[in-house]
């Protein structure tokens, strides 16, 4: 099993725990700060994710964690405990973009990668970003970059599917229909 995929299980057990019991956003905001807090510190991070160290030490780390930084919810210190008892605390970082990921489903909102020639105007990005939102049918969260090779037009992605209005795409499209055209 992948580490990935096993984020991805326990995500979504988390937020059906957390939808039913508590609050999927201080799950969220709770994961993320624990998760923040390992890789911010070499030496705890080192402590959590090394096969040399015994799962009752890392329990034992993770005890006093959150004994001593207080106020995540019951829900996430009982995962937390779990994945030290595991010995999968090595997936926090896999397991917070999933979770993310999951939120962001609940709330049918995605995520676009939309790549530009030239930096775009605000209103311009708006405009595309609302075009995405029809398209998808979802709340479009858009997060804009320039690559001068694409020529002009833009390329927007969202997850594996690829809206590519480039002027290089399009220029490839009437390459390949004058070579088949002989």
């Amino acid at each position: 099993m992948t580490s990935r995929g096993a984020a991805t299980r326990y995500a979504r057990a988390l937020f059906d725990v957390a939808s039913k019991e508590g609050d999927v956003q201080q799950a969220g905001r709770d994961l993320k700060a624990f998760a923040g807090l390992v890789a911010g510190n070499e030496m705890l991070s080192r402590t959590l994710t090394s096969p040399a160290i015994p799962v009752q030490n890392k329990r034992g780390v993770v005890e006093q964690l959150l004994q001593h930084g207080g106020g995540l919810s019951p829900i996430v210190s009982k995962l937390l405990l779990m994945l030290a008892e595991r010995d999968r605390l090595a997936m926090l970082p896999d397991l917070v973009a999933a979770y993310e990921t999951r939120l962001m489903e609940s709330a049918r909102v995605v995520r676009a990668q939309l790549t530009t020639a030239v930096e775009l105007p605000g209103d311009r990005v708006a405009a595309l970003q609302a075009g995405l939102a029809r398209a998808t049918g979802r709340e479009v969260q858009v997060e804009t970059r320039v690559d001068p090779s694409i020529i002009g037009g833009a390329v927007a992605r969202i997850g594996s599917t690829v809206y590519d209005g480039s002027v290089t795409r399009q220029l490839a499209r009437m390459r390949e229909t004058l070579a088949a055209g002989h």
